[in-house]
């Protein structure tokens, strides 16, 4: 669902530049037919994969897929050419979804060393530190 609502987005952003001869004010209304069943398609594949992925993996799975459908309405529709360059770069871009699609090992915060946390605490409130005078 995610991939399918990012290539109706790349043909909304794109497809009007196929039909130049379309007016400015006739592309954006066109635009927008495409762009609001998207965004409901959008809305349910991200709430269906909420839970089992994080909200941060969603948006990265969303803005991934969106970079490559841009370019398959590019080769696909305007014709541009996909260059070896942009291959690797997918290649590179599937890497890192499968990094951010892993399940982490450890979290940042579960790095800082047991020594280190007594140094973390909250910090002292008006009323800490009139009972602290008070003594």
């Amino acid at each position: 669902m995610l991939f399918l609502s990012s290539m109706i987005m790349a043909l909304a952003w794109l497809g009007h530049l196929r039909f130049k001869q379309l007016s400015y004010w006739v592309a954006i209304p066109l635009a927008w037919l495409l762009v609001l069943p998207e965004y409901a398609l959008n809305i349910a594949a991200l709430r269906r994969g909420y839970g089992r992925y994080s909200g941060g993996q969603m948006a990265a799975f969303r803005l991934c897929s969106g970079v490559v459908c841009v370019a398959l309405v590019a080769r696909l529709v305007l014709g541009e050419p996909l260059t070896t360059t942009k291959l690797v770069g997918f290649a590179l871009m599937l890497v890192a979804m499968v990094l951010v699609a892993a399940k982490p090992r450890a979290t940042l915060s579960d790095t800082i060393a047991p020594h280190d946390a007594a140094h973390h605490t909250a910090p002292a409130t008006s009323a800490s530190i009139v009972r602290e005078d008070s003594r």
